[in-house]
């Protein structure tokens, strides 16, 4: 069954996956960035998606600016952009990697205590004492 533009717009629009406690409480958007989001949410995806075709000029508009051909002006178009950029911003990662490291100091000199240390997830420092 193909979706009409009202039954697009009557419905609220929501992220859990991304934005689990909304769009208001997310910090990444204004209030009324937020509503916006919330009320035409459902209709710019679609849109977005290719699920319906546009249907009036402000649909042509919106896709236009999708393509980068348009400067979007309205609260909803720069919320839809804000939106898709905080989405598609690269993830960072660790600096440091994710490898478990094991590093073995060995004094050949000092013969009294040997250290071993170990990155693990307990963070345990073993000493070795021979006496």
């Amino acid at each position: 069954m193909a979706k009409t533009k009202q039954q697009l717009l009557s419905r609220i629009y929501d992220d859990p996956k991304n934005y689990p406690y909304g769009f208001r409480r997310s910090g990444d958007f204004s209030i009324t960035e937020s509503d916006a989001l919330s009320r035409y949410g459902c209709l710019l995806n679609a849109l977005y998606k290719g699920e319906i075709d546009p249907s009036d000029e402000q649909d042509h508009r919106f896709l236009s600016i999708m393509r980068g051909d348009t400067q979007a002006t309205k609260t909803e178009e720069l919320a839809w952009l804000k939106y898709q950029s905080r989405l598609n911003r690269p993830k960072l990662g660790s600096l440091y990697g994710n490898k478990k490291q094991l590093i073995d100091i060995d004094d050949s000199d000092d013969d009294e205590d040997s250290v071993a240390l170990s990155d693990d997830i307990d963070d345990k420092l073993t000493v070795d004492s021979e006496e």
